[in-house]
């Protein structure tokens, strides 16, 4: 299983609104990089992935799942990007700042740290197994 983390901005898209779209999830739609496209593109239906806030809050805030595998997104007028949709699975007991990730030397790896402009991002086994337990949370 693949890993990954999702970065949205609060003001645009935040963790309660992806709580609040309940079960049924929702799509994650206007990535317009293509490295991040191919990311989505690998994405398959089951694997988790980290909800990261960005530029308020720099944090992992919770954990999502991958509902959808890629498709069109229509608001992309080129048609050259897609999406894929995704649940919520369970919030983070404790956030995950950027800070606290960039502290720690196992981490010093991780794409975040490396790139973190990317709104897509795998991350490792062992970076899934470190970040959860950082936010109080046991297990896979």
């Amino acid at each position: 299983m693949a890993y990954w983390l999702f970065k949205s901005e609060p003001a645009t898209w935040s963790w309660d609104q992806q709580v609040a779209a309940g079960a049924g999830g929702t799509h994650w739609n206007g990535v317009r990089n293509h490295l991040a496209k191919k990311h989505l593109m690998a994405m398959q239906v089951g694997e988790r992935g980290f909800f990261y806030h960005s530029n308020e809050g720099k944090a992992v805030v919770g954990v999502v799942e991958v509902i959808r595998p890629y498709y069109p997104d229509h608001t992309d007028e080129t048609g050259r990007f897609g999406m894929v949709d995704v649940r919520t699975v369970e919030p983070m007991r404790i956030p995950v700042g950027l800070d606290a990730i960039k502290a720690e030397t196992a981490l010093g790896g991780m794409v975040l740290v490396n790139n973190s402009r990317l709104s897509v991002q795998p991350v490792s086994a062992d970076e899934w197994a470190l970040v959860r337990a950082m936010g109080g949370l046991g297990g896979a």
